[in-house]
């Protein structure tokens, strides 16, 4: 049997606009620096369903919100079990994830649509295969997110706009607390300067890999 110790995997969560992209980036580079070896990835992925997602999410190809919700189950599993770069397979050989969304992110947008429990179940499979050890939720105002993706972008897809996104926080926060005794959940206050956010969430993240390594 090996003694590789497993990896961690954290979720990054958030609507859309709170900054997770630049966190995971600093996050990263800080692990890295540590000398722990991390895979960053991100949802949807770039395989043939996540490409499907993505113009579905666009408007570019129509789909129900249903189908759009099911695709992210079929891409989610794969994103864990592919024989690539599967999550499952790097957190088993040691190497720590750190996931641009997860599971989170169905149940608070597709609920937007469909029913919070039926996509919790859909995902079940995922949620049954690896659990993060953090899923880690970058709070922000939709009225801040809202202005920094009209200053960034010049299309959006389907869920972004400024209702969209007041609903997904709120089906965040309703998820958290439909699964609070069955994940570990930390809510990270996102206002402020960059390295503010960066020490607030070093300080939640640092004891994990303190006691794992």
């Amino acid at each position: 049997m090996s003694n590789t110790k497993r990896g961690i995997f954290i979720a990054f969560e958030g609507i859309d606009g709170a900054g997770k992209s630049s966190q995971i980036s600093l996050l990263s580079s800080k692990l890295i620096a540590e000398g722990i070896q991390i895979y960053d990835t991100f949802e949807p992925t770039n395989s043939p369903i996540g490409s499907v997602i993505r113009q579905m999410m666009s408007g570019r190809i129509q789909g129900a919100h249903e189908t759009i919700a099911a695709l992210f189950v079929a891409d989610r599993v794969d994103h864990l079990l592919n024989s690539t770069n599967g999550i499952l397979s790097k957190i088993e050989r040691g190497v720590s994830v750190i996931s641009d969304r997860y599971y989170f992110s169905s149940y608070a947008y597709h609920s937007a649509h469909i029913d919070m429990d039926w996509v919790i179940s859909a995902n079940s499979i995922s949620a049954n295969i690896l659990r993060p050890d953090i899923n880690l939720f970058i709070d922000v105002p939709p009225e801040v997110c809202i202005e920094r993706l009209e200053k960034a972008r010049f299309h959006f897809d389907i869920y972004e706009n400024l209702a969209a996104i007041r609903e997904v926080r709120k089906n965040y926060l309703n998820a958290f607390k439909k699964l609070q005794d069955h994940e570990n959940i930390v809510i990270i206050d996102g206002n402020g300067e960059i390295q503010d956010i960066r020490s607030r969430i070093w300080h939640v993240v640092e004891p994990y890999f303190n006691a794992h390594y």
